[in-house]
């Protein structure tokens, strides 16, 4: 969109305009990174954080320091593992062995990959991979274990996939390959970044007894982008749709993008969104585990995107079109949101969720279970900050009354008062400035007799033609010559 597009754009949704410019004018960042302090090869890291991604380098930088360096190398070492997995160019005889070796690819000094397509978008990551190597020797052993540790399940796993001569031609097969492969590439991560907190003493140690919760963060924000980049994947000739769905709507996986298949085409995706809801509940579970508010702003942030996302692509028949993402105004309303409280993201969880439940239509196959889904998580939500406070309906049960709503009372007493002094003040002021005026219309001479006399005598708007003698002969009426 050029820059009159974007004109165009803002002055019909100024809302959109409005969170952007309060997220960049206002947005005060729990810590700050200072680029003065880090080495060129460090600088040279962030660099590439940049470039690969927008939304996640923006919470990164804005941790908390001693994960600072620690989670940002994490993400660049597994994306520059990603961007080795997605590429179909490169022959499987040069991918399984880089895969499955890439945890020792991180103690060789100077490693660099230049193997990629050139249309590759991460590609330069891989070319420059030497500082990230350079600044992940210098990390923490105990945070470097844990990354090593990853990399190596994550790897392997991606092996199997890309040695896996039927998911190369087919795609994903069942439901459950669908799960292990977003538990390779997404639920992976989530162990390891859970890990990472609990080391550095920013989250509770009862997160690693509950590593399902982990999972399904990682789970949810994979599902949530196979979904939405159907279209996309399609053109680079890769399926996640796990054909144990797909087959229930359409002979062939292509035919999902017959228009004249659209409305089967939108039950399978809404099929697919009923798998992701799944997980909501339990990374709102999660995130109750976070002490470190720069932690819980890293982990709110995109889970708030993808419930928002979920939401915009169901039933949305533009996905099998084209790659659709929620606007950058909305993002930054949903930033600004997320990195309070647990309890203000379980309001945009349930915003978002009801959305889905209106959007969800009786003609889908899954209507029910779908809505059943929606219940599950509101009701979870309820369970956590209920929407009836049990102290508030004892009080009213035994006839007392509620100290809120005394409070209530008196702070919509006290506005009407505020309200009433305000009204009274422009009131007070209007007639000081019309005496005023007044004033000093009558100092310059002006005729007020002349105006009452003619208001008695009903001419409370005299008309005269141009150029007549009536105006005069009225000032004459009036006039007492000299003294």
């Amino acid at each position: 969109m050029g820059l009159l597009g974007q004109l165009l754009y803002f002055s019909v949704h100024p809302n959109q305009l409005r969170s952007i410019l309060q997220w960049k004018i206002w947005h005060d960042p729990v810590h700050t990174r200072d680029p003065k302090k880090e080495s060129a090869t460090l600088q040279e890291c962030f660099k590439y954080l940049n470039m690969t991604s927008r939304s996640f380098s923006a919470v990164i930088q804005e941790l908390n320091p001693e994960l600072l360096v620690p989670v940002a190398l994490f993400y660049l070492i597994l994306r520059g593992l990603d961007t080795i997995e997605d590429d179909m160019t490169i022959p499987l005889e040069t991918k399984e062995p880089l895969l499955r070796n890439f945890q020792h690819i991180l103690e060789k000094d100077g490693w660099t990959f230049d193997g990629n397509a050139p249309t590759e978008k991460d590609r330069e990551l891989l070319v420059h991979f030497d500082v990230v190597i350079t600044e992940y020797k210098l990390v923490k052993p105990q945070y470097r274990a844990i990354i090593t540790d990853i990399t190596d399940k994550m790897g392997n796993g991606m092996a199997d996939y890309a040695n896996n001569a039927e998911h190369n031609v087919n795609g994903v097969n069942t439901v459950k390959d669908y799960e292990l492969y977003c538990h390779y590439v997404a639920g992976l991560v989530g162990d390891g970044l859970t890990r990472l907190f609990v080391e550095s003493k920013l989250a509770n140690p009862a997160l690693l007894k509950r590593p399902e919760l982990a999972e399904s963060m990682g789970q949810f924000l994979q599902k949530t982008n196979i979904i939405r980049d159907i279209k996309e994947d399609l053109d680079d000739k890769r399926r996640f749709y796990p054909k144990e769905i797909w087959s229930k709507h359409v002979d062939k996986f292509e035919d999902l993008f017959d228009p004249k298949n659209i409305n089967v085409a939108l039950n399978c995706s809404s099929e697919m969104v009923l798998n992701a809801l799944r997980h909501a509940d339990e990374c709102l579970f999660y995130m109750a585990g976070i002490k470190d508010q720069s932690v819980f702003n890293f982990v709110a942030i995109p889970q708030s995107m993808a419930i928002a996302t979920l939401e915009l692509v169901f039933r949305n028949p533009e996905v099998y079109k084209k790659n659709v993402k929620i606007t950058k105004g909305d993002a930054c309303q949903l930033m600004m949101d997320s990195s309070t409280n647990l309890r203000t993201v379980c309001e945009i969880f349930k915003k978002y969720t009801r959305r889905i439940h209106k959007k969800n239509t009786p003609k889908d196959p899954n209507y029910l279970e779908i809505s059943i889904a929606c219940a599950k998580i509101e009701q979870f939500i309820e369970s956590i900050y209920p929407t009836q406070d049990p102290k508030k309906l004892s009080l009213i049960h035994a006839g007392e009354i509620d100290p809120d709503v005394e409070k209530k009372k008196a702070q919509d007493s006290e506005a009407k008062k505020d309200v009433f002094f305000l009204l009274l003040a422009v009131v007070a002021t209007l007639l000081v400035i019309s005496a005023l005026m007044i004033g000093a219309a009558y100092l310059a001479g002006a005729r007020f007799d002349v105006a009452f006399n003619e208001i008695k005598k009903g001419n409370i708007f005299p008309k005269f033609d141009n150029g007549s003698e009536g105006p005069q002969t009225i000032v004459d009426q009036h006039d007492h010559g000299e003294l």
